[in-house]
């Protein structure tokens, strides 16, 4: 089980350290990456949900190790920590999510973590398992630097997969029709209204249908870099192995949360 943090209860071991925080709900069969199931199935689509956690974990872990970053998952719903069990690398912490709707979730969970002693906060989608790890560095340093730049990790489909801040502040989460192409721009145009500068990353994509799992196969299985991005991704073993599987028609293992998963 891994250490479940509370907003308010500051740790003099995060003060100068920018938090790594993955967004993410425990890996449930029917509760997970549901627009998959139509290609993958929904045993499939949890098992593929639980291999992007591991990639962007270890992905996370990798910047850690070498930057002034501590990484985490912010989770939902409370009650299924155990569900993450195995999945983490040893050193990542649990914080639960609160809030109803999703800009209400992201802010909250910018305040609590902050208010842990962080100098920083990334809060990072679980869609996207081959994030460039360059960007993920830039991300770090950019919030440990001098002012208070929002860092804004644009998606190929109008969305985002990382937006990092030093500051809770409400603006980029205000008044933005979530789920749609409309993302990336309405939160530009919030930070701009508010006085915030915007630091922007590579663009990257998310996988969340079957025309994005096919962009993702490619990039993984064959090399092939995708068409609107200009750098290359992280190389996300766990899933890589799942889709190798999948491909071949090998039976993937069953693991403990009753799903299937390939063992890393």
């Amino acid at each position: 089980m891994y250490p479940v943090l509370f907003a308010g209860q500051r740790r003099e071991e995060f003060v100068g350290k920018v938090a790594l925080a993955v967004m993410a709900k425990a890996p449930r069969v029917g509760k997970v990456k549901t627009r998959l199931a139509p290609a993958l199935g929904f045993d499939g689509s949890a098992a593929i949900n639980i291999c992007f956690l591991k990639d962007t974990a270890q992905n996370i872990s990798e910047v850690v190790y070498g930057e002034e970053a501590v990484g985490m998952v912010c989770y939902t719903p409370v009650g299924d920590e155990e569900m993450f069990d195995g999945i983490l690398p040893s050193d990542f912490a649990l914080i639960s999510q609160r809030g109803d709707e999703f800009g209400e979730r992201l802010l909250a969970a910018a305040e609590d973590i902050l208010s842990l002693g962080f100098a920083g906060v990334c809060l990072i989608d679980s869609d996207s398992p081959t994030i460039p790890q360059m960007a993920l560095k830039s991300a770090v340093r950019e919030l440990l630097g001098d002012g208070d730049s929002v860092v804004l990790g644009g998606s190929n489909d109008g969305g985002y997969y990382l937006i990092g801040l030093k500051l809770a502040h409400k603006a980029p989460f205000e008044r933005i029709t979530w789920s749609t192409e409309l993302v990336f721009d309405e939160t530009l145009e919030r930070c701009a209204a508010a006085g915030l500068d915007v630091v922007e990353l590579p663009i990257w994509y998310d996988v969340d249908d079957g025309e994005t799992l096919k962009v993702f196969e490619r990039e993984l299985l064959k090399g092939v870099r995708p068409e609107f991005a200009s750098v290359d991704g992280f190389d996300a073993k766990a899933t890589r192995e799942f889709l190798h599987a999948r491909k071949s028609n090998a039976g993937p293992q069953s693991d403990s949360r009753g799903v299937q998963e390939v063992t890393a």
